[in-house]
């Protein structure tokens, strides 16, 4: 476990690899932690790459620096903490690669800072948040596996998350990926990550943010708005997505270039649910490294 200052926050992180090397970022979403990108990280680390893991706002050991600071869970936070964290390291255009949360952060900075990452390897596609859309209704079905986002706008939810954030998150790891067959002592070696004193906060955030209930950082209010233009995504890309993912269906690769105008690949994994880099963490590492090998 390594710490660095960067932005907001002390980034607590894990590191891999020869130092100087060719770098990657691994990201992990919610409600997971860097235990999910680890066994990929070993991966690639034994193939000469240089990687880092950390664990994002409100998660393990990450804390923010000021106490004023806003708790913020939007999709802007989780950008610049991403950019904020490169710089801190002095990363060389590193691949960025993650799922869920972590996803959404590299997708912000790809689209939104393309010269500061040599490529994109995306987990569910495009992840930046349509929020002047969020309000458009989806199936019925659709909906209802979106039912923990409603439980969190009310303050019933936000109870519920503080007082049974680890029986909530094992649920949702099931239902998001009703192939893998996860244990309870997998699950108990990232629980601990949602102790920290920021993660409902930051939780409650996100998920009301995102539908426009709250709002957002000040400071953020520029990024939010070329975020809400929905940019491309120009650096290298591959997208992977789950055949099984209990939460979303997988995208046709013809509407994933109109946001992916360099899509290298677009590979929909059988048997994977939501978390492709800890079910799938060979095909994950591989997908980091044929991005990475196109920078030159």
């Amino acid at each position: 476990m390594q710490h660095v200052e960067a932005g907001d926050l002390v980034v607590a992180y894990e590191a891999f690899g020869p130092p100087g090397a060719p770098a990657a970022v691994l990201l992990h979403g919610f409600p997971y932690d860097v235990a999910a990108v680890r066994a990929a990280a070993e991966r690639l680390a034994a193939r000469g790459l240089h990687v880092v893991a950390p664990y994002l706002r409100g998660f393990g050991p990450t804390r923010f620096i000021d106490v004023a600071t806003r708790r913020s869970g939007q999709q802007a936070a989780l950008g610049h903490d991403l950019r904020a964290f490169i710089d801190a390291l002095a990363l060389v255009r590193p691949v960025v690669a993650g799922f869920d949360w972590g996803g959404r952060a590299a997708c912000i900075v790809a689209a939104l800072w393309p010269e500061r990452v040599a490529g994109l390897v995306s987990c569910g596609g495009y992840n930046i948040q349509d929020i002047p859309s969020a309000q458009t209704p989806l199936s019925p079905a659709m909906e209802a596996r979106l039912w923990y986002q409603f439980y969190f706008h009310g303050e019933r939810g936000r109870a519920g998350l503080t007082a049974n954030r680890r029986e909530l998150a094992w649920l949702l790891w099931r239902q998001w990926s009703p192939t893998w067959p996860v244990s309870r002592e997998t699950f108990a070696a990232s629980a601990p990550a949602f102790d920290n004193p920021d993660f409902v906060d930051v939780v409650i955030h996100s998920y009301r943010h995102r539908y426009a209930r709250v709002a957002g950082d000040p400071r953020f209010e520029a990024t939010e708005a070329r975020l809400a233009a929905q940019p491309a995504i120009a650096v290298p890309s591959i997208v992977l997505e789950g055949a099984d993912s209990g939460l979303f269906a997988a995208a046709g690769t013809s509407a994933l270039r109109r946001r992916f105008p360099r899509l290298v690949a677009h590979r929909v994994l059988a048997e994977v649910g939501h978390n492709p880099p800890q079910e799938a963490p060979e095909t994950f590492a591989d997908a980091v490294v044929e991005v990475a090998c196109r920078r030159g």
